[in-house]
């Protein structure tokens, strides 16, 4: 079934008529779309739109699998996780303790529960106290196609707010106490399921929302603002692997949001958009991000918002209370990578 969706990806692209290179424009008019080997393939926006409508029809009648696992950490397991499942039997076995503030963290493409994105998230929030962090392992992201992971995302996110919504409706999770932390996909994953709890949850942390596929002018079919009560993007690899546009309430860009220092050439973009998950670690446990508020996006890109430090850190839990528009953040070539003590 996947081969012959991705032929008809393809035989829509042999059969429109393409736009010229030198009119494309990566997020606008189309998208330049990762491959395994770290190449990219441009798609005209209109048969990308196309062949994932009709991918959400095949979603929505059950015809493709979405495997879903969750794993449970806390200061009685901090490095080994537990499966947990929708059943009462599973939360009671388990460690979860709802007067504990809770933590989603989900991966992106190729990822898994193990990578590291996860471990240096779960560490840094378990150096804080006592929390349930929940490991969100999608195995969708790990198709070697990316479209295909792309439409597993809004089907993934329903079964994160279905675990949401058992753990609230049978073991007493709170939601103003519950972070949903994604990275790429995982950031869309994070905003379906904050599109699909019943109740609003506290926060979610888009880590460099993935671009390819996705559209600025469609907000129902990405993170958005309005998927929490307070949403926080920090882009990083804004314009290629990334969206520039501001995803969150409160949009950080690290060294303007586009590369990041240290990261070399760079070619694929991938090291500036993993950046966004060691700061965000590294943010939990130090606090040491110091921003400057810019007054739209295109300062913060451009770096032009003057030297004086806001008193918004990025990542920091007060920003749900203090925080709207667009900050650009001072970052070093390797860690410590904030630049507040």
């Amino acid at each position: 079934m996947k081969t012959f969706l991705i032929l008809a990806f393809f035989a829509l692209a042999a059969s429109a008529i393409p736009i010229k290179e030198s009119e494309r424009v990566h997020g606008e008019n189309g998208w330049y779309v990762p491959q395994e080997d770290g190449t990219s393939e441009w798609v005209d926006m209109d048969v990308a739109e196309q062949w994932m409508e009709a991918q959400e029809l095949l979603e929505g009648r059950g015809l493709t699998t979405v495997p879903v696992k969750f794993y449970l950490y806390t200061s009685s397991n901090p490095t080994k996780g537990t499966k947990i499942t929708t059943t009462t039997k599973s939360i009671d076995g388990s460690h979860f303790n709802a007067a504990h503030p809770t933590r989603f963290v989900i991966h992106g493409w190729t990822q898994s529960y193990s990578s590291s994105m996860n471990k240096d998230i779960r560490s840094a929030w378990l150096s804080r106290g006592d929390y349930n962090v929940i490991i969100v392992d999608w195995g969708r992201a790990r198709s070697i196609d990316y479209a295909t992971s792309v439409m597993a995302v809004g089907a993934t996110g329903k079964k994160v707010a279905k675990m949401i919504n058992f753990l609230k409706d049978n073991h007493g999770l709170n939601l103003n106490d519950v972070y949903i932390i994604g990275h790429s996909l995982g950031a869309h994953v994070a905003g379906y399921a904050g599109k699909n709890t019943d109740g609003q949850v506290h926060t979610i942390v888009g880590l460099d929302p993935a671009l390819p596929l996705f559209s600025y002018n469609k907000p129902n079919k990405r993170l958005n603002a309005d998927d929490a009560w307070y949403v926080e993007s920090i882009q990083t690899n804004g314009g290629n692997l990334g969206f520039l546009k501001p995803i969150g309430k409160g949009a950080f860009y690290p060294n303007g949001g586009k590369t990041q220092p240290g990261c070399g050439m760079d070619l694929t973009g991938s090291c500036s958009h993993g950046r966004s998950t060691t700061y965000y670690a590294e943010a939990v446990s130090e606090d040491n991000f110091g921003s400057i508020k810019c007054g739209d996006y295109e300062e913060a890109v451009a770096k032009e918002c003057g030297s004086t430090y806001s008193s918004v850190r990025m990542g920091a839990d007060t920003n749900a209370y203090m925080v709207d528009g667009d900050f650009y953040v001072p970052v070093n070539s390797k860690a410590p990578f904030g630049m507040i003590n």
